[in-house]
Order: C-alpha cells, then sequence, then structure tokens
C-alpha cells in the first residue's frame, strides 16, 4: 500500500495528548509546596509539556506498529494506517528514533528526575508492547503495566519543578489505582462494544481470559484501593482536602455510567469531549481542590482527633 506523511503523523496520535493534563495536578502541588514564583514556572512547565508529549507520540509509534495484527480483528481500528499496511517498518523505526531524541533532549533541558523519569516513561511503553514481556497480553498485568503512565505523568509534572525531593507516596499509588480503573473501564467498554468473546481474544490476548464481570469487578478494586490512598493523602496533607472527597467517589461513578453505555467514549478517551457535562464536573473538581489549598476550616479536625467533653 502507498504511504503518505499523514499516516506517519495519525500513528503519532498527537489527538491522544492531552492525556498529558495528569501532570497538571503534579505541577500544582509542586508550585504549592514550593516558593516558586508562576512567573518562573512558565518555561519549565512549557518545556516539560511538550517532551512528554512527544515521548508519547514515540509509544504510540510502536504501539500502532506492533499492534497492527491484533487491530485488524477490531471493528474501528482496522482501519488504522499500520492495519492496512499503510506504513513501512524502516520509516516507523526513523519515526520513532527522532520523538525519542527529540523528547529526551528537551528532557535534558529540566531537572535529572524530569530526565529519569521520561526514560521511565519509554521503558514502559517498550514492556507494554514488546515481545517477549509485552504485558498487553497478559490479564490484568496489562491494566497495571499501562497505568503506572498516571503516576509517570504525575512525577513528570513535579519534577519539571522540584528537583532532588519526591512527592507524597499516597498520591501516587492513588494515581496508580486510578490509571487502573480508567484502563479496565476502558477494557470493559471495549469488550462489551466487540461482543464476540472469540473475536475480542484475536483483537487482545488479555481479552481471552477476561469476561465483562471480572473486568468490572477488578475497575471496582482499582476505585476502591485509588479512594483509600486518596484518603491518606487528603487527611494527612490538609484535612480540608475531605470536603472534595463525596465529589471524587462521584467522578469514579459518573465515569462507571459513562463505560457501560454503548458505544462508550472511554473506549477513546481522547474523544471524551463528546462528554462536556463530565468534562465540566471535572474542571469544578478541579477548581474545589485549588480552593481548599487556600481555605481553613479549624472544626474539621475534630473528624480525626479525640473530642474532650465535661
Amino acid at each position: 500500500m502507498f504511504s503518505t506523511l499523514k499516516d506517519y503523523i495519525n500513528i503519532a496520535r498527537i489527538d491522544h495528548w492531552f492525556k498529558n493534563v495528569f501532570m497538571l495536578p503534579g505541577m500544582a502541588l509542586a508550585l504549592a509546596l514550593s516558593d516558586i514564583s508562576m512567573g518562573e514556572a512558565v518555561q519549565p512547565i512549557l518545556i516539560a509539556i511538550f517532551s512528554t508529549c512527544l515521548v508519547a507520540s514515540a509509544n504510540y509509534v510502536i504501539n500502532e506498529w506492533l499492534d497492527a495484527e491484533f487491530d485488524r480483528h477490531h471493528p474501528l481500528k482496522k482501519e488504522r494506517p499500520s492495519a492496512v499496511g499503510n506504513i513501512q517498518a524502516k520509516y516507523v523505526y526513523l519515526e520513532y528514533a527522532l520523538l525519542v531524541a527529540a523528547g529526551l533532549g528537551l528532557a535534558s533541558m529540566l531537572s535529572r528526575e524530569f530526565l529519569v523519569f521520561s526514560i521511565i516513561l519509554l521503558i514502559m511503553g517498550i514492556i507494554y508492547n514488546v515481545e517477549p514481556m509485552r504485558t498487553k497480553d497478559r490479564v490484568y498485568l496489562d491494566v497495571l503495566s499501562e497505568s503506572v503512565n498516571n503516576p509517570l505523568r504525575f512525577l513528570l509534572g513535579w519534577s519539571a519543578l522540584i528537583g532532588g525531593i519526591l512527592p507524597p507516596s499516597s498520591v501516587l499509588l492513588a494515581y496508580w489505582m486510578g490509571g487502573a480503573f480508567l484502563m479496565a473501564m476502558k477494557r470493559f467498554a471495549e469488550y462489551r462494544f466487540i461482543d464476540d468473546p472469540e473475536k475480542a481474544g484475536q483483537y487482545c490476548r488479555s481479552f481471552q481470559h477476561y469476561t465483562e464481570q471480572s473486568l468490572l469487578l477488578s475497575s471496582f478494586f482499582y476505585a476502591i484501593s485509588s479512594a483509600f490512598f486518596l484518603g491518606i493523602f487528603l487527611i494527612k496533607y490538609r484535612i480540608e482536602f475531605l470536603l472534595s472527597f463525596p465529589l471524587f467517589a462521584l467522578l469514579f461513578v459518573w465515569y462507571t455510567e459513562i463505560a457501560m453505555k454503548p458505544h462508550s467514549h472511554s473506549q477513546t478517551p481522547e474523544k471524551l469531549y463528546r462528554e462536556p457535562v463530565f468534562l465540566g464536573y471535572v474542571v469544578f473538581l478541579g477548581i474545589v481542590v485549588t480552593a481548599l489549598f487556600f481555605i481553613d476550616i479549624p472544626w474539621l479536625s475534630n473528624l480525626v482527633e479525640p473530642v474532650q467533653y465535661n
């Protein structure tokens, strides 16, 4: 088949760059816990976002190339450039190398930690996609290994502004389990959409061991685990954050409802813009959490400390 420049641009999945929004909470926490001014932060933030987008695109390029055989069994992904044979290996690997070089080149302009986390993000792409590891084909490990990219993005956002210190482990674990929830919901929606266990197993080998029930139950486990670690972070670092906890719970429930729709947009998170009310709620939640950084409510300490009375 004849390939075009557009085909190679498509496999870089620029429309997926929005996922790097998961860097923003890391940046926000770094700004809140440091004396860096917003003016000082603008340049490293822009470099960090663009660097991470390029590194993520490198992972998408190798993912699409190595998934071509499997994507031919998916009702929609069979139209991807690699699945229809529109691209050539030598140009794919050249594109991968150029994206890696550009992404790491920008990363080297920031902290040493940022560069290390960028390299780890690339390594996770190899672990997820490349034989003999290819965790994408392994039940449960597919979700857990892919969702590691969530805390990595948080760390990238954090280390773009702060070096020599790591954020609290509780927020990283909450981020990981939250990412696993999102990924399990994506798998659940894909499995329901294909609606044929045999064909689903041809598209993704891990589907040979999943059922709708097991995917849904595993997503509940990840959601509860994320909420547990999030609760630790909220209570330990600022008691006012407790007021946001019900809003986070609603976020998990609402996303589950989206995943259960026919032709759910959770299969393709880059199309979640078609759920404007949900995205509006996410923005609202972000505003609430930001406001709670600055609002003091002393009586909330009664929820975690003994109360004396006569």
